[in-house]
């Protein structure tokens, strides 16, 4: 493809200016998207011979085969639309960022004339304040609480206007509230609260200490003693706050350390939040690695993570190098209102922290892909119930079930499902056309389908199971024993009988009967069924090509290759007997005297087509 003429013309007529590129599989799926200040070098550097490539950018060129250019005004919108693209189609070879949108905001409702503190999933340009999002969810819904009991603003929807309270409500007789709904405070004084909270959200406990005491004397000035001691509360609830947060920078400048770890094709950000030299928090991400140097990778998660935060840092800091670092500073500017630089340090505090902030993160991947291997590693209960039932020395982590479908003596057929661990391992699945038994016999059918597959165990081209499972009863399990027996095998093996979904087992003559609601007789059920639907879905298959057969291969002048065109265009044997001759005859690749031989033979009765050959 990416020799073709098509393509050649593409590249040669590409434009100089800046924009994003998306780069096409065969089948038209965006596998990378990237930006350039100059799309046509970025992108004929893909296929310029003998240019040295990693391993990874070699994966991605070699899948190429088309692209697409959406040209910007400037650097910026192609930054911007690089990003956005990148959420949209989620490409192959670029990093996949978890969504931040799952992780939940604070939203305060600036857009009330008593705004409420509330949790939200729905980042919305309705006047609120937001702020987050917010990783550690159980962290986050402790703040709202603590600024709750610090500043009892309201939690109803009811407020002064139309649909204003005649009394106060619970909330305001246990202290949460002073209920603005009935003029329990007024509007200035509401406002000086919801003010102090965005402080405190902002990280600046300290300043708002400092307001607190302020309106504490001014109170206390006015004779408002009430007003002054509810002042001191609030500053006791905040001091103890202070009194548990770490300083860790005496400039008490804003900054956000971004530490990274990557192990595999696994990664996660970390974010230290350090807010007026305290550290205020821990954000992390997680992400799969896609095909960008390490510099597009902090680039692009600096672009997804900073476009929906509510409050920047003055600084940002890095590990290393990162791409378009004058473009993204613009950018963040705009979005700030202020000044953001991105550091790299080199030495000093900001060094330790930023240490700190990629332990934080590869301690949270180590965490994570341990969750993975373990929930690799674990073995659902009704294996181990199974195991018990059966009295078993070790837990059958892999079945195979082995069933028989045949309707008379034709196109009988056998199928074996393999599960493992409870879930169905479809590559391992196997389905057998009867060879050796000619006449109406489950028994022997049975015998061959197990000795088929089992040899190939023995041989090691298939893997050998835990416990064989048969669908029948004694008979049945009968001739799978006597294969195993001939092949020195001693594999668990019992059969599932469909009538009361007994268990029967070798060497007992009773069968074992286990309660409908056991985990393990719900495994073999569902296992028994599905080796019986892929026996029935064989079967069925077989046995329309015969029909098929049996209906075309009548007709003079059809072959197989006639046959596979008049199917592809009809669809069915069915929609060839109905069809018209002016139908059958434009059909591509079928001669007029065959199409008239297809319609006669379906139309035995009434008026004839006679066409000589072409």
């Amino acid at each position: 493809m990416k020799d073709s003429q098509a393509l050649n013309t593409k590249l040669n007529n590409l434009p100089k200016g800046s924009g994003v590129y998306l780069m096409k599989n065969r089948s038209g799926k965006v596998i990378y998207v990237g930006k350039a200040k100059s799309l046509r070098n970025r992108i004929r550097s893909y296929f310029r011979r003998g240019r040295h490539i990693d391993p990874k950018t070699e994966a991605l060129v070699s899948k190429i085969a088309d692209f697409e250019v959406l040209l910007t005004d400037s650097e910026i919108e192609a930054l911007l639309l690089e990003a956005n693209l990148i959420k949209e189609y989620k490409p192959r070879y670029n990093v996949d960022l978890k969504d931040d949108k799952k992780y939940p905001y604070i939203k305060i409702t600036l857009d009330e004339d008593f705004p409420r503190v509330l949790i939200t999933r729905r980042l919305e340009k309705d006047g609120s304040k937001y702020f987050g999002p917010y990783t550690d969810v159980k962290k986050m819904r402790a703040t709202v609480k603590l600024l709750n009991d610090i500043f009892p603003i309201r939690s109803c929807k009811v407020f002064p206007g139309e649909n204003a309270a005649e009394n106060p409500c619970l909330n305001f007789q246990i202290g949460r509230c002073f209920a603005p709904c009935v003029g329990g405070i007024s509007k200035a004084e509401y406002m000086l609260m919801i003010d102090n909270i965005i402080k405190f959200l902002c990280g600046k406990t300290r300043e708002v200490v400092q307001s607190i005491k302020r309106q504490m004397k001014s109170y206390s000035a006015e004779l408002k003693f009430e007003s002054a001691a509810r002042c001191r509360d609030q500053i006791k609830g905040i001091e103890k706050v202070i009194q548990k947060q770490k300083m860790v920078n005496t400039d008490r400048v804003d900054r956000d350390y971004i530490g990274s770890a990557e192990v595999g094709n696994d990664g996660c950000f970390s974010v230290l939040q350090v807010r007026d030299g305290i550290l205020l928090g821990r954000q992390h991400y997680y992400y799969r690695l896609g095909n960008e140097p390490s510099g597009e990778f902090i680039k692009n998660f600096i672009l997804n993570y900073y476009r929906n935060v509510a409050v920047y840092p003055s600084e940002i800091l890095i590990g290393g190098e990162i791409a378009d670092r004058e473009l993204i500073e613009d950018w963040l500017k705009e979005n700030a209102g202020h000044k953001v630089e991105i550091i790299s340090p080199q030495k000093g505090s900001k060094v330790n922290l930023l240490n700190l902030a990629e332990s934080n993160a590869m301690l949270l991947l180590d965490e994570l892909l341990l969750q993975k291997q373990s929930s690799k590693k674990k073995i659902p209960h009704s294996i181990f119930e199974l195991q018990k039932i059966l009295n078993l020395k070790s837990p059958p982590r892999k079945i195979s079930a082995f069933d028989i479908s045949n309707f008379g003596e034709s196109e009988a057929v056998g199928s074996m499902v393999f599960f493992k661990d409870g879930k169905p391992k479809k590559g391992n699945y196997r389905r057998f056309k009867i060879k050796s038994v000619e006449r109406q016999d489950d028994f022997a059918m049975m015998s061959e389908v197990v000795g088929r597959y089992l040899r190939r165990t023995v041989d090691g081209i298939e893997e050998l199971p835990d416990l064989i499972l048969i669908d029948g009863g004694k008979g049945q399990l009968g001739s799978a024993l006597q294969v195993l027996r001939s092949l020195k095998l001693n594999i668990p093996t019992i059969s599932l009988a469909k009538r009361i979904d007994e268990i029967f087992v070798p060497e007992r003559r009773e069968s074992i009967i286990i309660s409908h609601s056991s985990t393990a007789l719900q495994l073999l059920q569902r296992v028994r069924d599905e080796a019986h639907r892929f026996a029935i879905e064989y079967h069925r298959k077989l046995r329309g090509r015969k029909s098929i057969a049996s209906e075309l291969d009548k007709i003079s002048g059809i072959g197989e290759i006639r046959k596979y065109r008049l199917l592809i265009h009809f669809g069915s044997v069915k929609a060839i007997k109905e069809a018209p001759f002016s139908e059958i005859i434009t059909c591509p690749g079928i001669p007029k005297n065959v199409a008239s031989a297809v319609f006669n033979y379906f139309h035995s009765e009434g008026e004839k087509i006679t066409i000589g050959k072409d």
